[in-house]
Parts: structure tokens; sequence; C-alpha cells
């Protein structure tokens, strides 16, 4: 694929960094492993639910980010309680960072969530609202100095795949992003701590899922670094035919694709085997 081989002379010896508030963090690899810890019992992937022992596993494994969430986003979930989510984070947060200095993501929409994991010790904001939920969440952002993440998604989980119809959706989807990296920037949040992820799985279908992995460099175009976050995602079931628990070599595919288009950040639940991937991919590219 021509596309493929004008790439991947881009990516030797590239290892995407982050400016956290207090220190730069660089990935081991070509990507960031972004490990998923859901401190929730609602997930559609149970191995991802967990605590401290789930948290500790992905780190030992070489994740070089943990992203922790207690509100699910699976298509049909229900939003949950500012309260739950904090009963359900900051014990995690702190007992993780009794352990390790790795970079903690936060995956929430609200801003007193996300304030009280900083204060915890967590270091990124990953919001699905893509800052719109809450109208002070940008501005603490900024004033925080931490990265954000912001997701493309239509609607809330419980009903967002009832539209997934697009006139051209990787055009609709990257002016939606780059209409909300812009908005980040005049809240104050620097371009370098901005990182865009499509939102694979939300308010999409089989086709538009497939498309926007195929055209993920157009994401790229503005100087972005971009996250891929498809891991073990019901679309790779379509597919293979597979029900979630095996759709390991399915997820590992989409996400080495993806890598050698230019996304800096995988979102997995398998950090041990993405970790092998790259390793791989970095010693053939050598």
């Amino acid at each position: 694929m021509p596309e493929l081989e004008n790439k991947i002379p881009e990516l030797k010896s590239v290892n995407p960094s982050l400016e956290l508030k207090d220190r730069k963090v660089v990935s081991k690899h070509i990507a960031f492993v972004v490990g998923i810890v859901n401190a929730n019992h609602d997930s559609f992937f149970k191995k991802s639910r967990g605590g401290f022992s789930l948290a500790k596993r992905l780190i030992d494994e070489g994740a070089d980010i943990l992203d922790i969430g207690a509100e699910s986003s699976r298509p049909g979930a229900s939003y949950i309680s500012e309260k739950d989510e904090l009963n359900a984070l900051i014990p995690l947060i702190k007992k993780i960072r009794k352990y390790s200095d790795i970079p903690i993501s936060v995956d929430t929409r609200k801003k007193n969530v996300i304030k009280a994991c900083v204060e915890s010790g967590a270091d990124i904001l990953n919001d699905i609202s893509a800052l719109e939920d809450d109208d002070q969440m940008a501005s603490f952002a900024a004033e925080a100095q931490i990265p954000v993440i912001l997701m493309h998604k239509r609607n809330e989980p419980k009903l967002m795949q009832l539209n997934t119809k697009y006139d051209n959706i990787v055009d609709e989807v990257s002016e939606y992003l780059f209409s909300r990296a812009d908005f980040a920037m005049k809240s104050g949040i620097e371009k370098d701590r901005i990182i865009l992820d499509p939102g694979i799985g939300f308010a999409k279908d089989l086709e538009g899922n497939c498309r926007l992995i195929k055209e993920c460099r157009r994401f790229c175009e503005k100087g972005f670094q971009v996250m891929m976050a498809l891991s073990r995602k019901s679309f790779l079931g379509q597919l293979t035919g597979r029900k979630v628990e095996d759709r390991l070599s399915a997820t590992l595919t989409a996400n080495i694709y993806s890598v050698l288009n230019g996304m800096s950040y995988l979102r997995v639940h398998d950090v041990k085997e993405t970790v092998d991937c790259l390793k791989v991919l970095e010693g053939i590219l050598k």
C-alpha cells in the first residue's frame, strides 16, 4: 500500500512527548501506550474493570500512561453522579501515586471531578465531551496547565448509536475536533497539551469507524497529536465475528495501522501485547 510506504520513513527514531504541568514525559516507543483502568462495573470489557491491582499490572507491563475512568461511556450507558465518580477515583489515584509516578489521565466530563483528581495526583484530562459538558472545564484545564484529550461524539452514550449517519464522516469529525481544539487554545490551553481523539465507536457505524481509521492521518494535519482508542470495540467484532474476549489480534492490527499513519497514542486494554507489537515495529523500522 503506497500510503504506508510513504509514512514508514517518518517513524524512524520518533518517540512522542507530552508536556505535563511539572515535567515532560517521553514515550518509550513510537506511540504512547495508554492502559485502561475502569473503576466501575459497567465497562464493556470485564477484564478492564478493576482497581489498584489492575493499575499495577498495566504499569509493570510497560504502560506509558494510565487512563482511569469511573463513568462508563459504552453505547447505552447512563451517566453517574459526581459523588460516585469521586468515590471511585480518588482512593485509586492516591494508591497508584504511592506506587508510581506514571502519568495518570482521568476520563471525566466534570470540572469538580478533574480538579479533585489533579489535587490527588492526576496529570491529564480525558474529556469525551471535548470540553462541552461543563463550561468551567476549559478554564480549569488552562489554569492547572494539564493536557486535555478532546473526543468526538454525538449525544450521550445512551443515545449516540441512533445518530451514526454523516455526509462525509472524516470531514465532519475533523472539523469538529479542530474547532474544539481552537476553543481550547482560546481558553488558554497550549497547543502541545491538546490531544485529539476521533471517537471510534461513538456515534459511528462499521463503515464510519473503518473510514476514520483508514484516513486517520487527516487528524494530524494541523499539528496536533492524536489518540486512537479502538481496543476490542464492537466494530472489530463485526469484522471478525469474534466476541469481545477474542478481539486482541484484531485490535493489534488496527492499532499498528494507526501508528503507521501517525497516531501518537494508543488507548488499550492489553498493554503487554501492544508494547510487544511496537517493539517489533521499531525493530523493523531501524
